[in-house]
C-alpha cells in the first residue's frame, strides 16, 4: 500500500468488517489534485452496486482552488473499478441481509489513487460498547506495563 491520503475512522466503529478490496476510482485532473492535498471526506460515503458496476457515493472531494472552470462537483457519483469476478462475488454477498461496501481509506499507489473498499456488516449498539471497553481495558494495561517498565529503571 501506498501513502494514505484519508482513512474513514467511523468505518470500523461502525461496522465488522468481513473482507476488503483495493480498488481504482475514476477521478477528474482537478480531483486528483485535491486529493493529494488532503481536501477529500470519507465521512458518510458508501458504495453500491448498479448494473454489474460498482458506484461510490457522497465522497466529497473539495474543488481545486487554481481549477477555475475545469472544477469538478465536490459530490458526484465516482464510478469504482473491479474484475467482473470480484463484482460478480460482491453481488452475491450484498443481496445477503445486512452486508453493505464502506470505504475504509484512499492512498496513492504510484501515481494512481487507490480505494480500500470493504465488505462490512453493521454492528448493533452493544457490540459498539463492547469493542469501547475492550479497547480502554488493553488501553489500561498498556498504561500499567509503561509504568511498571518505568518503575525499573
Amino acid at each position: 500500500m501506498g501513502k494514505t491520503v484519508v482513512t474513514n475512522r467511523k468505518a470500523r466503529h461502525e461496522y465488522h468488517i468481513e473482507e476488503t478490496y483495493e480498488v481504482g476510482i475514476v477521478l477528474q485532473g482537478t480531483e486528483v489534485k485535491s486529493i493529494r492535498a488532503g481536501r477529500v471526506n470519507l465521512k458518510d460515503s458508501f458504495a453500491r452496486i448498479e448494473n454489474n458496476e460498482v458506484f461510490l457515493y457522497n465522497l466529497h472531494i473539495s474543488p481545486y482552488e487554481q481549477g477555475n472552470r475545469y472544477n469538478h462537483d465536490p459530490e458526484r457519483v465516482r464510478k469504482l473499478l473491479l474484475h467482473k469476478n470480484e463484482i460478480r462475488k460482491l453481488i452475491g454477498k450484498t443481496q445477503q441481509q445486512g452486508y453493505t461496501l464502506v470505504p475504509l481509506k484512499i492512498y496513492f499507489t504510484r501515481q494512481l489513487v487507490k480505494v480500500q473498499l470493504a465488505l462490512a456488516k453493521g454492528k448493533n449498539l452493544y457490540d459498539k460498547r463492547q469493542d469501547l471497553k475492550r479497547k480502554s481495558a488493553k488501553r489500561e494495561i498498556q498504561r500499567a506495563f509503561k509504568d511498571r517498565q518505568v518503575g525499573r529503571y
